[in-house]
């Protein structure tokens, strides 16, 4: 099945923008006169045709363990009879053009039934009635009808068969070996051998450059042991209970089912890198990994959507995305939906994914008439109108008393003297005994290094310490990128709003350089990165405007509709600068979160982020935070710097628009409660209260020679808030992230503080706001602005201020059971040895209430507490 979208999506640009090169527009010339005139005149005997390329499938026998009868036989299928279009037994037919066939020939009516039931209705068939383009129906009639002309050679079958043995005698070893491990094995799915060796061979004949796998675990072993070079002495290692790592490498390890492998293959002298990802036990997550990494892969070699060449021609791209599911993972999986959908829109297609279903219905726990309420698993595939190929991997004549498919192809080509049983038990001997060494060498097996290698090489994992890195930037420079940012081309007619509020309120404050925005110091961290070589890449729904309208890092044309991203006409001017991506995404968000960090393991030279429309909207990724972001380096050695910006802040919006929910990330660290965290732990979570925090924080990412994810708990209303501002001397050489802000207003003086308050974000700014109001002078308001790594030293070190205080203070806008608190008290009093009380709501079963009255008398109740 192959993810193909005919249909061009409309897209603002014409011109294109980094990351979406408009495909040259090749017309169609549609079926020539002749061609035409042939079905005219044979009009019924096209119909037929074309009821068996549409209905063929139906009565094809294409399942390989059918324990239901068919619907119909192909003589008894209505669309399939020839009598219902008029045509008689003894008709004699010249099928040219209404058949793709090697020569021109004559065939009886008897002849040419048989052949259509042959191509449509035996153990392979073809779906295409549901695609409207008609080129495209064509061009894949020609060709599927024209492989029915193609007989393998003697050498294909054997290389076939040898590979099925193989993986058949791998099975068998193993359940021998190690018959209480599970290992999932690939009995029943072995004709995937074919599939992987068909694949190779034509990625031999594109001249592709690499091979980007997303596959779940039922044969995966076998696939790794037999195909891609992994020697199975790292698999017998694994199962006696060593770690898969070198000693040097800080991981918890995963079974072996979850293993990946990333290596160079050469078929008929060409050579291309192929790499089969890590994938977690949650059922298809990661198939959006797999097309982020194709992404990035483009990216890198900067063909298909990168193509940035310019002229007529178009670079197609030299990867290659493939995806292999289970028979009811596929259509039981809410994830392949948005996979799909993703299929052809800017900024996310990877210009087709080839999509192998293994309908062997063995190993799954949902009966095959209780998984979906669709004739195949692949129906989801018609949304995108992709074609679907039904193929049988077994002979159907053997169906429940059956044998193993290797022997059932062993015994076949043996009768057509490929083979004799000799062969046949020479090739699963050799294997026998080929696995029996790498078992006995099993101890002697010294894990490989595969990680901070090629892309990655010079980062490393960070040591057990909170290390500061200089990001600051001289303020000329960040002046010019804040300008540049809303430089526009000229006669480029910006809507007159955002040239008053955004363009030139932007510069205003940028030659002020004291009332630096949030916005302003996202472009200037965004710009200064690329100006240091790095790639930017924002996704999201609507981030180009952002959800807030406070971006507007791509703006369009009023009267053409053509858009502009500023940064990036900055960058064309500046030898070996970063480009800025903007992917406004579909509606989604665990495949979107996927796809991004499939992105941000590929390179460490990217800097992913992706926002979030409001913060508790990451829920609807949650297996992709559990399984792949916040896991994948202990588990895997896989490193990832993606950012994830989560709108956060209780405004009266109630439940859904309120929390990122920072608790349940706080709960997914490795954050220790007695010992002080390093940059080692697996996320970083920091709730930044000024613009300057927020560019720090970004440029960071980047700058330092490890990567680890992090979460910005972002903000709403502080977009706008007039105190929230940073000034030049914030950005400059030799600043950096501040783990901890001290208390900035002057009037309080430390030695008559009673009490000292943590806080975090926005929340600080109403405390402040009212302490200032009231004129209290003996509360001090201390802010944490990063959670994760919790910073114990630069904590004490603020309390050391304060001498004579006695009261120790947690205040924030979230409920008891929720935010930082549970986080944030064991730590200060473990680490800081002080006692430590809540400042908050109560506990509570939503995130917020649902009416503004109560949200209101809440609020007051939390500062009235806090600082009285």
């Amino acid at each position: 099945m192959l993810s193909r979208l005919i249909l061009s999506r409309g897209y603002h640009s014409t011109k294109g923008v980094f990351g979406n090169r408009p495909k040259p527009n090749i017309r169609y010339e549609g079926v020539s006169a002749a061609l035409l005139e042939k079905r005219n005149s044979n009009s019924n005997l096209y119909r037929w045709v074309e009821a068996y390329r549409t209905h063929g499938h139906r009565v094809a026998t294409i399942d390989p363990v059918k324990f239901q009868a068919s619907e119909t036989s192909s003589n008894k299928l209505p669309e399939l009879q020839y009598t219902r279009y008029g045509l008689a037994a003894g008709d004699r037919i010249d099928p040219t053009g209404l058949l793709n066939l090697p020569q021109q020939q004559v065939l009886s009516m008897a002849e040419l039934d048989e052949l259509l039931a042959r191509m449509y209705c035996g153990t392979c068939s073809i779906e295409l009635g549901f695609i409207e383009s008609e080129e495209e129906r064509e061009w894949l009639a020609g060709r599927y009808e024209q492989l029915f002309q193609h007989e393998p050679t003697v050498s294909e079958r054997r290389e076939i068969a040898e590979l099925m043995l193989k993986s058949q005698a791998f099975d068998q070893f193993l359940a021998v070996k190690f018959p209480t491990v599970k290992r999932y094995g690939g009995e029943g799915a072995e004709s995937m051998m074919a599939f992987y060796w068909e694949l190779f061979r034509c990625a031999g004949d594109a001249d592709l450059r690499n091979i980007v796998i997303g596959m779940p675990h039922r044969g995966k072993l076998n696939v790794l042991t037999t195909l891609f070079g992994t020697r199975p002495a790292k698999i017998f290692k694994k199962f006696k209970g060593y770690p898969e790592f070198t000693s040097d490498a800080q991981a918890m390890c995963d079974i072996a089912s979850h293993f990946h492998t990333s290596t160079d293959v050469t078929v008929g002298g060409k050579t291309f890198h192929l790499n089969m990802l890590h994938n977690p036990s949650h059922l298809e997550a990661v198939n959006p990994v797999s097309m982020g990494k194709a992404r990035a892969k483009q990216l890198a070699h900067g063909d298909g959507p990168y193509d940035v060449q310019g002229g007529d021609g178009y670079r197609r791209s030299t990867v290659l995305n493939v995806q292999v599911h289970g028979d009811a993972a596929f259509p039981g999986q809410g994830i392949n939906q948005e996979c799909l959908m993703m299929a052809n829109v800017p900024h996310f297609e990877v210009e087709g994914t080839i999509h192998l279903i293994v309908n062997n219905q063995v190993g799954f726990t949902t009966p095959a008439e209780r998984g979906r309420s669709t004739r195949y698993v692949s129906d989801l595939a018609k949304a995108i109108m992709a074609p679907v190929v039904h193929v049988n991997a077994d002979d159907p004549e053997v169906i429940h008393a059956r044998k193993s498919i290797p022997d059932v192809y062993a015994e076949k080509l043996i009768a057509a003297g490929v083979f004799d049983q000799q062969d046949v038990d020479a090739i699963s001997k050799s294997h026998q005994n080929y696995l029996t060494a790498e078992l006995q060498a099993h101890e002697q097996y010294v894990p490989e290094r595969t990680y901070f290698e090629k892309q990655w090489s010079g980062l490393q994992q960070p040591g057990d310490e909170v290390t500061v890195w200089n990001t600051g930037v001289d303020y000329r420079l960040l002046s010019h990128i804040g300008q540049e940012s809303v430089k526009l081309p000229e006669g480029f007619n910006v809507h007159p709003h955002l040239q008053k509020i955004h363009i030139d309120a932007r510069l205003k404050r940028l030659a002020e350089g004291q009332r630096i925005d949030w916005a302003t110091a996202e472009a200037m961290a965004i710009g200064s990165l690329m100006y240091q070589g790095f790639n930017v890449r924002l996704s999201g729904e609507d981030v180009g405007r952002g959800t807030f309208s406070q971006r507007h890092a791509m703006l369009v044309d009023q009267q053409t509709n053509e858009i502009f991203i500023p940064l990036n006409a900055m960058a064309a001017g500046i030898p070996n600068a970063g480009r800025f991506e903007l992917a406004n995404s579909i509606l989604s968000e665990e495949a979107v979160l996927g796809f991004e960090y499939g992105m941000a393991i590929d390179s460490p030279n990217n800097l992913i982020l992706w926002e979030a429309q409001f913060g508790d909207f990451f829920n609807g990724a949650q297996i992709i935070i559990d399984t792949f972001l916040v896991s994948g380096e202990t588990k895997w050695m896989v490193c990832n710097g993606l950012v994830m910006l989560l709108p956060h802040g209780y405004d009266g919006a109630a439940s859904e628009h309120s929390s990122c929910r920072m608790e349940r990330f706080l709960q997914m660290t490795d954050s220790r409660e007695t010992t002080p965290d390093g940059d080692t732990v697996n996320l970083q979570i920091i709730n930044p209260s000024t613009p300057a925090q927020y560019f720090h924080a970004l440029r960071r990412q980047q700058i330092r020679n490890f990567r680890k994810p992090m979460v910005v708990v972002a903000p709403k209303t502080l977009l706008r808030l007039s105190d929230c501002v940073s000034s030049h001397g914030d950005f400059a050489p030799g600043t950096h992230f501040q783990p901890v802000l001290p208390d900035p207003d002057q009037r309080i003086e430390p030695k008559r503080v009673r009490r000292v308050v943590l806080c975090s974000g926005k929340h600080y700014y109403t405390l402040q706001a009212e302490r200032k109001s009231r004129q209290v002078s003996d509360v001090a308001l201390v802010r944490l602005e990063s959670l994760c790594p919790f910073p114990v030293q630069a904590i004490r070190d603020e309390l050391a201020k304060y001498t004579n205080a006695r009261e120790f203070v947690w205040s924030q806008e979230e409920h008891r059971n929720m935010g930082a608190w549970t986080f944030v008290q064991p730590r200060f009093e473990n680490m800081c040895e002080r006692r430590i009380q809540y400042r908050g709501r109560p506990e509570a079963a939503t995130v917020a209430v649902g009416v503004s009255q109560w949200h209101a008398k809440e609020a007051e109740e939390v500062i009235k507490t806090t600082l009285y």
